[in-house]
């Protein structure tokens, strides 16, 4: 069963141009997993400084499987640091 993933982030608004590509690097490596149907970035109107990523899997299976890839916990780690604060994630199903 597909899910939509949650990716929130509080980003200063001095950040904002330094995250921008490693959102860009992470779908590209994103769009070459099994399982990967698309994602999309938002930044919320009435707060700047909140991003919201929402990326589409076939199953759970294959979004744990890229959570833990090597090259994405990488640069997740990247962006951890850049912020300074860790990043949220929700994990919805279709029903």
């Amino acid at each position: 069963m597909a899910v939509k993933i949650m990716i929130k982030r509080r980003v200063p608004a001095d950040k904002a141009g330094e995250l921008v590509p490693y959102l860009k690097e992470l779908r590209v490596l994103a769009m070459n997993q099994d399982g990967y149907i698309g994602g999309e970035t938002l930044r919320r109107y009435d707060d700047p400084e909140q991003f919201l990523v929402v990326s589409t899997w076939q199953s759970i299976e294959d979004w744990q499987n890229w959570s833990g890839n090597e090259e994405r916990t990488a640069i997740q780690g990247k962006i951890d640091d850049l912020l300074g604060s860790k990043t949220e994630y929700e994990i919805y199903q279709y029903k």
